[in-house]
């Protein structure tokens, strides 16, 4: 195999491993429960968690894969102690990088071809929810249209990664990546225009003491702790494989409290958005797709330049799922490579092939095989594949990477400590050991349990 590229650039490596955790989540799932669990005494609470938890467990993933200069495909065997086991999880975690692009991928083809119908105008003039709705419904029951909007994100995705590290990856998300930080400044300047910018801003942000006593503190902590661990997209070593790319010549607790504080001010950001339109036009905002594909819709058809200002919001949103299609796309790239020694072009080309064919269970879901339901109720294969990835394989990822670390038989803390302070900037204190041995693992086993519950109740 050739020798292993590294990034032009510093800000290449931040950009992209914080396109990586910018995703869907950060756009419409943090504002909704930041408003609905009491604004800024829910963000303050989220924050604690954040640090707490989000911080440490990047920059785990970042130190394995620096300190190995590999994939999950042999990261934990060049690190872990003689005779471990450890690199038996790498199987189940990797297989979790396809569960998650199994749906992913179908739904950055939505926003694709939301974007474009925002261009062209084809969100109509004071269009109804009702009418949003239908259109919605008529998308996704023709598996034709699907096709062509995920055939393209993901043809779209490869051929960047198919261009390398430096000329393709970096090069395309780096300014992609800076184009959706502009787009989001854009939108969130045009919404302090809006009538209703100061009730949207009083219900997302300001301290909502009504709001926090509805629900009981342990779904609000719950909660918080969820999204502060799933933001960073931990757990299958789409982080890790950027790492892997970068120089040492920062602290990796640098680097994490970087990308940490770019995907925070996406998903701070993403609510100054919603919220004052919504107020405005006097809609209640709903969690999910129907805040995205329906109410929105609405919303933007009643709004002066609303074509253009839909399409830049569904532009802003495609380059949130493309950074993560992208990155995904690259580390299963990356993992092939490594496993069967093959060439970067045959491995982009296996994998575009695989990812479409595991793409179809989630597109005929909505369709052809709507009369299943994986998970009972109205459940869909894309309700299937979110829980399998977001309430097992992530949280069980990252746990394995704390024990990976903190315990015997994976890789000494001491040395994943050198690992983590090696270079200029802040540096993580050997004290905290007793927080990552003790705490934060137990704090995942309780995330997975409350998770089960949500689910099955």
């Amino acid at each position: 195999m050739s020798k292993r590229e590294l990034f032009s650039s510093r800000l290449g490596f931040m950009l992209i491993a914080a396109g990586c955790a910018i995703g869907l989540g950060n756009v419409w799932r943090f504002p909704f429960i930041a408003g609905k669990y009491g604004g800024a005494l829910f963000v303050l609470i989220y924050l604690v968690f954040l640090i707490a938890l989000g911080l440490p467990l990047l920059t785990m993933e970042l130190a394995v894969g620096r300190a190995s200069r590999k994939s999950l495909a042999g990261s934990f065997e060049s690190l872990e102690q003689p005779g471990s086991r450890f690199h038996l999880n790498k199987y189940w975690m990797i297989l979790g990088n396809y569960v998650l692009m199994s749906f992913y991928t179908v739904v950055t083809g939505w926003l694709l071809f939301y974007c474009i119908k925002g261009f062209t105008g084809e969100f109509g003039h004071n269009t109804l929810a009702e009418q949003s709705a239908q259109a919605f419904v008529n998308m996704i029951g023709s598996p034709a249209e699907m096709f062509i909007n995920m055939l393209a994100v993901v043809a779209i995705g490869f051929a960047v990664c198919a261009m390398g590290l430096r000329r393709g990856v970096e090069r395309i998300t780096k300014p992609m990546m800076m184009l959706l930080f502009l787009l989001l400044a854009f939108l969130s300047l045009r919404s302090v225009l809006l009538p209703g910018f100061g009730d949207g801003i009083r219900y997302y942000l300001y301290p909502n003491l009504e709001n926090f006593q509805r629900y009981s503190l342990t779904e609000i902590i719950s909660a918080a702790m969820a999204q502060a661990f799933f933001t960073l997209s931990i757990g299958v070593g789409a982080i890790q494989i950027f790492a892997t790319y970068t120089s040492k010549s920062h602290t990796l607790l640098t680097e994490a409290v970087n990308i940490t504080l770019l995907d925070t001010l996406v998903a701070l950001l993403s609510g100054f958005i919603i919220f004052p339109a919504c107020y405005s036009y006097g809609v209640s905002p709903d969690e999910g797709p129907s805040l995205i594909f329906i109410t929105l819709v609405s919303v933007f058809s009643h709004m002066q330049y609303g074509a253009f200002i839909g399409g830049m919001f569904f532009m802003f949103m495609t380059f949130a799922a493309l950074s993560t299609l992208i990155a995904v796309f690259e580390n299963i790239i990356a993992i092939t490579m490594e496993i069967f020694d093959i060439s970067r072009a045959r491995s982009v080309i296996a994998n575009f092939f695989v990812v479409l064919i595991i793409s179809l269970p989630c597109l005929f879901g909505f369709n052809y095989l709507s009369d299943l339901h994986p998970l009972g109720g109205n459940s869909t294969f894309l309700d299937l594949e979110d829980f399998l990835i977001s309430d097992n394989i992530l949280p069980l990822g990252a746990l394995l990477y704390v024990l990976f670390v903190t315990c015997r038989g994976g890789w000494k803390f001491e040395d994943y400590l050198a690992e983590v302070n090696t270079g200029a900037g802040l540096k993580l204190p050997a004290a905290f050991r007793w927080h990552f041995k003790y705490v934060i693992p137990v704090v995942i086993v309780l995330l997975v349990i409350n998770c089960y519950v949500s689910v099955f109740k």
